[in-house]
């Protein structure tokens, strides 16, 4: 692996990068399948907040927005460890893309294999998910990966994440802020990010839909209306 580290270049980053989550297009209330009147609603959420411990966070509707934003567009990665591309689960890695597009492909195979393969679901015709896109700015010097793909093939393995686990241990023991690749799932770049001080401004992008048909993901940015579909080989159109 040191071998890769050898002679690498730094990209001097400022520029926004697409962070693709799982949210609701519309918030959901948790009380209307009780009663069909809204002021039993209300006095359910009163009820709700009143017995909350009272050392409990705060509903995100009484914080300022900005903090929320950042709670959900940056934050949240490097409070909930998830293994992933460059983490074992150990540490947080904040994930962004170079375009919308980029991350859609990125997001669809992680559906596809993290959760609806894992639960049997992708043979169910028009299970669907929702999904929020942020636009977030990173200023960093980022380790530059995309000359050494061709060298070091593994950094884009589809399924195989044991020599990009080393890289991102290095990484995080050392301190680097991040690092710029190419996609494994299509032709655009992405950002793996070790360091939340180097990301800034979350702005609200879209709304998406995925929506699984006869082994295609259709891509809605509008309900109804749809962007791309992606089939089982990660082909668009």
């Amino acid at each position: 692996m040191e071998a890769l580290f050898e002679g690498i270049t730094i990209t001097d980053f400022h520029d926004d990068a697409y962070r693709n989550i799982v949210s609701l297009r519309t918030s959901a209330d948790l009380f209307d399948d009780l009663s069909d009147s809204p002021a039993a609603w209300q006095s359910a959420m009163t009820l709700e907040a009143a017995s909350k411990p009272h050392n409990a966070h705060p509903p995100v509707i009484h914080r300022p927005f900005e903090e929320a934003a950042c709670n959900e567009a940056i934050d949240y990665p490097f409070t909930h460890w998830l293994t992933s591309r460059y983490s074992d689960g150990s540490f947080g890695v904040w994930y962004g893309t170079d375009t919308l597009e980029t991350s859609i492909h990125e997001t669809v195979y992680h559906w596809r294999q993290g959760l609806l393969q894992d639960a049997g679901w992708e043979d169910y015709e028009g299970v669907a998910i929702e999904r929020k896109v942020y636009r977030v700015r990173c200023d960093a010097a980022l380790l530059n990966f995309r000359p050494r793909l061709d060298a070091f093939p593994a950094l884009l393995d589809p399924d195989d994440y044991s020599f990009t686990h080393r890289v991102g241990a290095r990484l995080h023991h050392d301190g680097h802020p991040g690092l710029v690749s190419h996609s494994a799932r299509c032709a655009g770049d992405v950002y793996a990010i070790f360091n939340a001080r180097v990301l800034s401004k979350p702005r609200q992008y879209c709304y998406l839909t995925y929506r699984m048909s006869a082994g295609v993901v259709s891509i809605e940015r509008q309900p109804g209306d749809v962007l791309l579909d992606i089939s089982n080989n990660g082909h668009s159109s």
